[in-house]
C-alpha cells in the first residue's frame, strides 16, 4: 500500500514563499511601532496580541497575504506547542511559506514537524482533499530526519483510519511485507494451524473465530554495525467486537484502530530503518481480528500461554492482553537490549490520563526519565504510571495461574501492565505504552482520527542511546 507522506517545498520556490514570522508577546509592541502603518493598523484592529497558538494573516498593498504572524506568547517554543504551528498548512491561502523569528534551529525544527503533521489528510475515500499550504524547510534543519519522523508518523495514521474491510491481518501483512521491502528487512509469518504448531495458543484463541486467520508477523532488519538489539511489539487486533463479551455498537465504531499499537510500532520500526541506526531490529505483531462464530474463545476458557502460564479468561473484550502475552514471551526468549510494547489496551488509561497522553510502565528508572525527557522535546508526551507489585493479588484466578480481568475495575491499566510482565523476564529492560490511536477532535498538529502515539519520543530515546553508543 502506497501512504504518502508530506515533505518541504522544493527550494526553487523560495523567492515567492510568504514569511510566517514567529512573535512573541514580548517584542510583539516594538514590531508594532516599526512595522508599515497599515500593517499595524490592520493588526491591532484585529485584536491580535500574540497569544501562544494565536495567528493573523497581514495583507500588502495589492491585497495578497504578505505576511502571517504566529504568536508565541511568552518562552520559548517547547514540547507540545510545536504542535501549534499545525494549524497553519490546512488555515493558510494555498502557496508557499517560510519560517521565521525562532530562537534556534531546534525550534524550527519543532516547528516545522508541527506543521507537516497538522497538513496530514487521509483522502483514501474522497474525491478529493483540500490543497494544504507549502513550507520551505527552515536553514540548519536537518530535513531528512524531519520527514522521516512524518512519514513514520503518516504510515501509522493511514493504517489506523483504514477500515477493517480493507486492513485485516493479512492487509497488515502486506504492509509489513512493505515497509520491510523498502529497506531491506525480512519478513516471515505464522498463520492459522501453524501458531498451533508453533506454539502460539493465545494469539490463536482470540484470531480463531475470523475469517482471516490469525498470524504473527515478525519483520527483521539489521543496520550497519549493529550494536543494539531492540524487538518491538505491536497489538494488531485489526477489529474488537469484544468477542461473545460483545460490545455494544458505540463501542464499536471505532474498532479499527485497535491494531494501533501495530501501527505505532511499524511507524517506530520504519524512523530506525530509514535512519540506518546501528540496530538489530526485529518487529512482532499478533495480528488478529476478535470476531463472534461457533467456534468464538468463550469466557471462563482457560489456556496455556507460550511460556507455559495458564491463564483464566474471564472477558473475551480483554483479548489485547492475551495475543500480546504469546508475542512478548518470544520477544523475552532472544534477550534483546530492550521489549518495547505498544497497544491500545485499556480505557482506564484514557480516564486516567485522556486521549493526548499515553501512559507507560518501565522498571528502570534511568530509561523512563529519558523517554519521559523525549516525548517533551518531540511534542509527544507520554506519562509514567507504577508497576504496583501490590495489585498482583487482583491477578489470580481460582483455577489457573492467572486471570486476563481482574474483578473491581480499578487500576485497569496498571494490573494490564502487570498481567504483560508476567511474560517477559525479570531482566529484561521492557517498556509498555498504553495508547489511545486516536483523536475525538481536530486540534493543531492532531487532525480528527487516527494518531500515532509514542513513536517519536522512543525513536528519540533509540537514535540518542545509538549516537551515545549506551
Amino acid at each position: 500500500m502506497d501512504f504518502h507522506h508530506v515533505t518541504f517545498a522544493a527550494s526553487e520556490h523560495e523567492d515567492k514563499a510568504t514569511p510566517i514570522r514567529a512573535i512573541g508577546s514580548d517584542v510583539f509592541s516594538t514590531w508594532l511601532e516599526t512595522a508599515p502603518p497599515v500593517q499595524s493598523a490592520w493588526v491591532v484592529a484585529n485584536r491580535f496580541e500574540a497569544a501562544r497558538g494565536e495567528w493573523i494573516t497581514v495583507p500588502g498593498e495589492d491585497g495578497r497575504v504578505a505576511l502571517v504572524l504566529f504568536g508565541l506568547g511568552t518562552g520559548g517554543l517547547e514540547g507540545l506547542d510545536s504542535r501549534l504551528f499545525g494549524a497553519l498548512p490546512q488555515a493558510l491561502p494555498h502557496g508557499f511559506y517560510k519560517l521565521t523569528g525562532l530562537a534556534s534551529v531546534e525550534e524550527y525544527e519543532r516547528a516545522a514537524l508541527g506543521w507537516m503533521l497538522g497538513a496530514y489528510q487521509f483522502t483514501k475515500y474522497r474525491m478529493q482533499g483540500s490543497l494544504p499550504a507549502h513550507l520551505m524547510a527552515p536553514e540548519g534543519v536537518d530535513v531528512a530526519r524531519v520527514e522521516r519522523l512524518v512519514a513514520g508518523m503518516t504510515l501509522a495514521r493511514n493504517m489506523i483510519n483504514t477500515p477493517t474491510e480493507e486492513m485485516g491481518p493479512a492487509d497488515l501483512e502486506i504492509v509489513v511485507r512493505d515497509v520491510a521491502d523498502v529497506y531491506g528487512g525480512a519478513v516471515k509469518v505464522a498463520v492459522g494451524q501453524a501458531l498451533l504448531d508453533q506454539n502460539f495458543p493465545l494469539i490463536h484463541a482470540v484470531g480463531r473465530a475470523a475469517s482471516q486467520e490469525p498470524r504473527l508477523i515478525e519483520m527483521r532488519w539489521e543496520g550497519p554495525e549493529a550494536a543494539h538489539s531492540i524487538t518491538l511489539v505491536g497489538k494488531g487486533v485489526c477489529f474488537d467486537t469484544g468477542g461473545l463479551d460483545i460490545k455494544p455498537s458505540s463501542g464499536m465504531l471505532i474498532m479499527k484502530k485497535d491494531m494501533g499499537g501495530a501501527a505505532c510500532t511499524l511507524a517506530l520500526a520504519q524512523m530506525i530503518m530509514d535512519a540506518n541506526l546501528p540496530v538489530k531490529l526485529r518487529l512482532l505483531i499478533p495480528a488478529v481480528e476478535n470476531s463472534i462464530s461457533a467456534n468464538s474463545f468463550r469466557p471462563g476458557d482457560v489456556f496455556k500461554s507460550r511460556k507455559g502460564i495458564t491463564v483464566e479468561n474471564r472477558n473475551t473484550d480483554a483479548e489485547g492482553r492475551l495475543v500480546l502475552a504469546d508475542a512478548l514471551t518470544e520477544a523475552a526468549n532472544e534477550n534483546p537490549d530492550l521489549i518495547v510494547d505498544m497497544a491500545t489496551l485499556t480505557g482506564a488509561a484514557r480516564v486516567a490520563l485522556g486521549a493526548d497522553v499515553p501512559p507507560f510502565f518501565c522498571a528502570n528508572d534511568a530509561l523512563a526519565a529519558d523517554i519521559a525527557a523525549a516525548g517533551e522535546q518531540m511534542g509527544d508526551p507520554v506519562w509514567r504510571l507504577p508497576l504496583y507489585a501490590g495489585y498482583e493479588r487482583d491477578l489470580r484466578s481460582s483455577i489457573a495461574d492467572i486471570t486476563n480481568a481482574p474483578a473491581g475495575g480499578m487500576a485497569g491499566a496498571i494490573t494490564a501492565a502487570l498481567f504483560l510482565q508476567r511474560f517477559v523476564e525479570p531482566e529484561s529492560l521492557w517498556v509498555h505504552f498504553d495508547i489511545y490511536g486516536w483523536c475525538q477532535r481536530g486540534r493543531p498538529g492532531r487532525p480528527e482520527g487516527a494518531e500515532c502515539h509514542a513513536a517519536m519520543a522512543m525513536y528519540k530515546v533509540i537514535e540518542d542511546r545509538c549516537a551515545n553508543k549506551t
